[in-house]
């Protein structure tokens, strides 16, 4: 027969009772109702330390004392609460080791990172063409969804060459969970045709679109571990060709990330949705001098919901007036 180390283990012992604990605790039980000074004799031990052993076992909850007298939960109830203490604790401990599991990812980067400092050159590829860029990104996806993508996009001509050339096939492969795209793009590109259907469409699919006033160069970081320069910084896309560098270093890839974020820290969310066609739908008539009446008859609503209405857009754009809503939703590009 073999010999199970476990099988001598006290089971109040692995719920958390030491010995001298579960010793008394069974003669709780045992005489059902009993004083300190009967429980001590029952112990053969001195009362001061018998009657601290008895505070822990009622802080534990398996143990009451009434009028002087200790008697002990039923053990199914007084068991069960220390298995649930000690399931919750289990449950507290699984989620430090997860969050410490999800932190190596974090940790091999840094150790990647100084890897390619202290190695020297980074490995670096010129990329040409609009083609060779699509495939570059979903080729990397494929090897290791799902893959973040954030890319910058500077001015008009990017933006219509996004439109046309790339956002339809990322956004298919964002549909199939190969990489999730957040994207950072001026508010003077909004108006152009065909950019808030697509926009639209890769918000509806996981991706996230914000705005701001300039985005100072077209850039990108495919994961953690590669990213796309420009030629020139500063440029667009099809200012160069299609010409750019493809850095394989995730210092480099960590660098631009850390630049994506303020960009996008300092950025505004797009109000397109139910809800924010609701909104623009009064700034816009209100931007055409248009009265509460006047724009209820517009819509075919009540007075009460363009007033509504109102109220979401002053605070959804942080505003105190109508006129100062007005102005932020201009300036977010909104109302073009």
């Amino acid at each position: 027969m073999r010999n199970d180390p476990t099988s001598a283990l006290d089971p109040l012992e692995t719920l958390g009772l030491d010995p001298a604990q579960s010793s008394l605790y069974t003669a709780v039980l045992r005489l059902h109702r009993a004083t300190l000074a009967e429980l001590a004799e029952a112990m053969n031990g001195p009362e001061d330390a018998v009657g601290d052993q008895l505070k822990d076992l009622v802080k534990l909850g398996v143990v009451d004392v009434r009028s002087g007298k200790y008697h002990a939960r039923h053990p199914a109830a007084a068991l069960g609460r220390l298995i649930a203490d000690r399931l919750d604790r289990l449950a507290e401990e699984s989620r430090r080791i997860d969050s410490a599991l999800s932190s190596i990812r974090g940790l091999i980067h840094d150790y990647d990172a100084g890897r390619d400092y202290q190695s020297g050159p980074f490995p670096v590829e010129l990329v040409s063409g609009a083609d060779v860029l699509y495939e570059s990104v979903v080729g990397m996806a494929v090897q290791s969804p799902p893959l973040e993508l954030m890319i910058a996009i500077p001015d008009e001509r990017t933006m219509t060459d996004f439109v046309g050339k790339f956002a339809d096939p990322w956004i298919e492969a964002q549909r199939r969970g190969l990489m999730r795209v957040r994207t950072v793009v001026p508010v003077s590109t909004l108006p152009l045709p065909g950019v808030r259907e697509r926009l639209t469409r890769l918000s509806e699919d996981g991706g996230q679109v914000r705005t701001l006033d300039r985005v100072p160069s077209w850039f990108m970081t495919v994961g953690t571990a590669a990213a796309g320069l420009p030629a020139q910084w500063g440029g667009g896309l099809p200012d160069h060709a299609y010409n750019f560098y493809l850095v394989r270093a995730p210092v480099v890839a960590g660098v631009l990330g850390s630049l994506f974020e303020e960009l996008w820290s300092r950025s505004f969310p797009m109000p397109w949705g139910r809800r924010g066609d609701s909104m623009l739908q009064v700034l816009r008539l209100a931007a055409q001098g248009m009265c509460d009446d006047s724009i209820a008859r517009q819509l075919g609503v009540s007075v009460r919901t363009v007033r509504a209405r109102f109220a979401d857009a002053m605070a959804e754009l942080g505003t105190q007036s109508r006129f100062h809503a007005g102005v932020e939703a201009a300036r977010r590009g909104w109302l073009s």
